[in-house]
């Protein structure tokens, strides 16, 4: 898990061009890992942690529906 105040942490890996830091998915992935499971994650990514520009209400939830499409589409066709 990566925590956002961690700021060498996040220059670090600026400097090596990550472009996104997630914290969730990690788990479902071990845990899927372990069990021998197919794991998938979709992600909108909503806040830059290192310039600090935000989505504001509005365009997170339109993006969070996009990404709803997204997903329920893959699911059904495979």
């Amino acid at each position: 898990d990566f925590f956002y105040d961690e700021t060498d942490s996040a220059k670090k890996l600026q400097a090596h061009g990550v472009l996104a830091l997630e914290m969730e998915a990690n788990q479902l992935y071990s845990i899927a890992a372990r069990k021998g499971r197919r794991a998938l994650a979709i992600m909108t990514i909503s806040d830059h942690v290192f310039t600090h520009e935000a989505m504001d209400s509005e365009a997170r939830e339109r993006t969070l529906n996009d990404m709803v499409e997204v997903a329920l589409h893959a699911a059904i066709n495979g």
